[in-house]
């Protein structure tokens, strides 16, 4: 059967990018679309394994290679121009817009969703607030437009036979704005990449792209009211500077860092540090694979991931407070980085491709039937 695979957009190599990567393991003979690809040859060859992708004229608008999101209203029509008469078999990988895809009554559609779009829904008032949109004339335009895509968003989760969710908390997102069932397959991670190492030295760790909603701003600030607790901040990203400006002598910023270093990282960090109310949030499942326990905001797909005075510890709010309490409790309690390893291995990159081709064949078997 044909089979084509769409996603919002390809331009930096995240936690969606991984679950292509993985797609593209399970078939390799899927045909790509997406709304932009600005992806280097490096990402292009580890994502995509060197495939080209087919996109939308989104693509070829001035400035979209640098923020391809300033044409939000644009996006629903866009992704309705792909035709994809000739496939049987759809697989969209939607954060956002990827779901919305025109199919028929002769094609199966399933989508991965690694979220409803963020900025439209739970995220709405921070984004609007994060981009000093609450008054004025481009206020009211902005609202107007997040408004039109909440009505398309649900319109469009009609198109979808199947939705897999990548956390149970997700699902349960799904089930509020779509009123749609959905089965979870927690996301790839890559396991074997990021090994144990049980002797760690006296720093916690925190890695991201630095954007409003991780809140890494809010952990370099907990941590600048504990000046003799180190901390090392991996990333890059829009909020760079600003969190730099928080920085005191115990923090230092490492900026971009390729993955052998962030993988030494987190072998050696007595703890990381997540502060984001995520969707899943594979990069906490990375530092428990090299045995380091996690000390993480207790809502979202961190539930699902963390086992609590085991794998890690929870803070309940997303304040410098809460994050001082809870690396104080976390200094409290001996952890076993074997333990924490052996949770990690529950979320492998194997196990997700064997789920997740297995769901498909049989939706295909049934479909054919």
């Amino acid at each position: 059967m044909k089979k084509a695979l769409v996603h919002d957009w390809y331009y930096v190599n995240g936690g969606a990018e991984k679950v292509i990567h993985s797609f593209v393991n399970i078939w390799n003979d899927l045909t790509h679309y997406a709304l932009v690809d600005f992806l280097n040859e490096s990402d292009r060859d580890f994502i995509l394994n060197g495939a080209k992708v087919k996109t939308s004229f989104i693509q070829k608008l001035p400035t979209a290679k640098s923020n391809h999101r300033k044409f939000l209203q644009l996006f629903p029509y866009a992704i309705e121009q792909f035709d994809l008469r000739d496939f049987d078999v759809i697989i969209s990988s939607s954060a956002s817009i990827a779901k919305g895809v025109l199919t028929n009554a002769n094609q199966l559609h399933i989508c991965y969703c690694h979220s409803p779009m963020r900025y439209a829904w739970d995220l709405y008032h921070p984004y609007l607030e994060a981009a000093n949109l609450k008054t004025g004339l481009k206020a009211r335009y902005a609202k107007k437009v997040l408004h039109k895509m909440r009505i398309w968003d649900v319109i469009s989760s009609n198109r979808v036979d199947y939705f897999v969710a990548n956390s149970n908390y997700i699902a349960r997102r799904i089930k509020k704005l779509y009123r749609r069932d959905a089965t979870v397959i927690y996301p790839p991670v890559d396991v074997k990449s990021f090994t144990l190492q049980e002797k760690k030295q006296d720093y916690y760790l925190t890695a991201s792209r630095m954007v409003s909603y991780k809140k890494l701003d809010l952990i370099v600030s907990a941590f600048a009211k504990m000046p003799n607790k180190k901390l090392i901040v991996v990333g890059d990203g829009p909020d760079y500077n600003k969190i730099k400006n928080l920085a005191t002598d115990n923090v230092e910023m490492k900026g971009f860092v390729l993955k052998a270093d962030l993988v030494k990282y987190m072998q050696n960090t007595k703890a990381f540090v997540f502060a984001a109310e995520e969707d899943f949030g594979i990069i906490s499942v990375e530092a428990q694979a090299c045995g380091t326990p996690v000390i993480a905001f207790g809502k979202g797909g961190s539930l699902e991931t963390i086992i609590e005075n085991k794998t890690g510890v929870f803070f309940k709010e997303q304040t410098e407070e809460s994050i001082i309490k809870a690396v104080t409790k976390f200094e409290k309690i001996v952890f076993d980085a074997k333990e924490i390893r052996k949770n990690a291995e529950k979320f492998s990159k194997e196990r997700f491709e064997i789920e997740f081709e297995e769901f498909v064949q049989n939706k295909v078997n049934k479909f054919k039937s």
